[in-house]
Parts: structure tokens; C-alpha cells; sequence
């Protein structure tokens, strides 16, 4: 089997935990290379800690998840909440993606309700032809053939809905994908419960708390609305991928390859080979 390496471009540290580490649990047993990248240092995000502690505590976290499923987890030293899709941030992302050759990368849509997300598709489609040119970051070098690019799951219409291209069950590994998103603890027990208002209800980080988890986090995005598309009545958890125009072309073949136990929901995606 040809191992590829995957690269998840979030905004926040917990972010690729919650839209992609289910699938990405399922293709690290299948033995290929997972990196997570926050774009910003999730200095923002919690309701007590100053920014300074936060950010230490946040880049400690994302520690526990790579030791814990045996991957990269990179985080950029932007503010959280202050990321904007600028030509320094643009260059200092080209290089990290040229340092890691991903074949394939997942990134939020450019329109989202946190400007930090928006930035992150945005930056995400800005790199994409640019890795390939040499004169741009010539101290890192180019990238041989752009990777292929995907959008994770949302729920967000305007200016356009998502389009399902792969679909992916998560249900066999949900528990585990729920364990590795607990060692965010600032966020999914403190932070997110109190900004969404659910805070009266947190249970102990250190009890069972899974059944809990999957409740609030189980289908971020709502993407078991397309649960009638994979034709299996059993599947309660889904993680769903939209093909992005700005990678390499992306065929149902090629589809397939990447995510072998997925269903692919399209014929012919456009892109550049």
C-alpha cells in the first residue's frame, strides 16, 4: 500500500478533532501520515485564562493528541481572532505545507460564521497554485505536483451549501474519536460549554464523559443529513468532504484511493493536474 501524508489546515487548535479526526483515526490504522495545523494559537478562546496562559495550555493540548494517535500537530504563532489572509501569513503557510509534502488537504470552506475560518479556506485557496512556483518561498523548495484539496463538512447556505463529494461512516471509531477530542479539555469542557450555554450540564473530564461528547460533537456540521446517500441504516456518525477546484484534479478514482473507505458521491470534479 502507498502511504500518503493528509493535512488538516484548521483555524483553532481542536479544529481538525472535531471535522476530520474521525477519518483521520481511520487512515492512520491503514498506516498513512496524518499532520494537524492550527493557523492560529487559540489564544482567545476560553472565559477565565489570559491570553498568554491559554496559548500555553492550548499548544500543550494538541501535544496530548499527537502523542496520543501518533501524529504531527503543527500551530502557527498567529492571534486567535486576529488571522487574516495577508502575504506573510500566506508565505509562512506555503512553507510548512512544502516542509510536510501532504498529498492531500482538508480546510474549512472560505465562508463560515468565525472570520479566523474564513481566513483559513482563503489562505488555504491562495497557497494552493503557489506551491508549485519556485520563485515564491524559493528557500523552501516547491512542491513537484499541487496536493489534492478538500473542504470539511458545514452547515452554512450562503453563498452556497456544501456539496458531498465523499462520505465518510466514523461510527466504528467514534469513541476513540471522542477521547482524542477530550484532551482539548479548555475547550470541550470549558470554553465551547460556556459560550454556547450549555455549561450547566459539563460532566467530569476524568468520568464518563463520552456519551456526553457524542451528543454535542458527534456530527459537527450536520453531516448525517446526508446519511441517505451511504444507503446504511446503521451509520450514526459521519465526517463529509467537498472536492475543492484549486488542487490537483480530483477523479472518483482518485476519490477512492484517498479515502478507501469512503462513498464517493460524484463523477468528475474539475482541477488542475
Amino acid at each position: 500500500m502507498h502511504k500518503l501524508t493528509y493535512m488538516f489546515i484548521g483555524a483553532h487548535p481542536d479544529d481538525a478533532d472535531i471535522e476530520f479526526g474521525g477519518t483521520a483515526i481511520l487512515l492512520k490504522d491503514l498506516g498513512h501520515e496524518i499532520v494537524f495545523v492550527s493557523a492560529t494559537d487559540g489564544s482567545a478562546g476560553h472565559q477565565a485564562m489570559n491570553r498568554k496562559e491559554l496559548a500555553a495550555r492550548r499548544l500543550g493540548e494538541t501535544q496530548k493528541v499527537s502523542q496520543h494517535l501518533g501524529i504531527s500537530y503543527v500551530v502557527m504563532d498567529v492571534l486567535d481572532g486576529e488571522l487574516v489572509p495577508d502575504l506573510a501569513t500566506r508565505h509562512e503557510l506555503i512553507k510548512i505545507i512544502r516542509q510536510c509534502k501532504p498529498d492531500v488537504i482538508i480546510s474549512p470552506r472560505p465562508n463560515d460564521y468565525h472570520p479566523d475560518h474564513r481566513a483559513t479556506g482563503q489562505l488555504v485557496q491562495d497557497c494552493s497554485f503557489l506551491l508549485t512556483v519556485p520563485l515564491v518561498c524559493p528557500d523552501v523548495p516547491r512542491l513537484e505536483r499541487n496536493p489534492y484539496i478538500l473542504y470539511h463538512q458545514d452547515d452554512f447556505t450562503k453563498p452556497t451549501e456544501l456539496n458531498p463529494d465523499v462520505l465518510v461512516d466514523i461510527t466504528p471509531v467514534i469513541d476513540r474519536k471522542m477521547e482524542s477530542l477530550a484532551l482539548h479539555q479548555s475547550q470541550i469542557f470549558e470554553w465551547l460549554p460556556f459560550i454556547d450555554r450549555y455549561d450547566d450540564e459539563i460532566p467530569d473530564p476524568a468520568g464518563d464523559y463520552v456519551a456526553w461528547m457524542k451528543r454535542h460533537w458527534g456530527n459537527p456540521g450536520d453531516p448525517i443529513r446526508f446519511k441517505g446517500l451511504l444507503n446504511n441504516p446503521d451509520t450514526e456518525y459521519m465526517e463529509v468532504f467537498e472536492c475543492c477546484e484549486y488542487g490537483s484534479n480530483i477523479t472518483p478514482e482518485i476519490a477512492q484511493e484517498i479515502f478507501p473507505f469512503g462513498f464517493v458521491n460524484f463523477s468528475q470534479k474539475a482541477g488542475r493536474s
